[in-house]
């Protein structure tokens, strides 16, 4: 399962891999934005541990990991 998240002119894309029943394992890369220079090799596929999840966790952690991600890049929010 996919999902695409945006974030401060970013794309956080969200991988879900069936690891058990009703369980998932998570990756998520970040794309695009004005500031894609910022990301040059750093842009793969990222795993999150302590999983597997079920499905809702593993869209929100995902989610946030990808914007805490990009808010390191980028500094905070002005």
């Amino acid at each position: 399962m996919h999902r695409v998240i945006a974030y401060r002119s970013f794309e956080i894309h969200v991988e879900l891999t069936p690891a058990a029943e009703d369980m998932f394992d998570v990756t998520f890369q970040i794309k695009g934005g004005a500031n894609l220079g910022v990301l040059g090799a750093r842009g793969g596929c990222i795993p999150l541990r302590n999983g597997p999840f079920t499905e809702r966790w593993a869209y929100l952690v995902a989610e946030i990991a990808g914007q805490a991600a990009i808010d390191v890049l980028l500094g905070p929010i002005e």
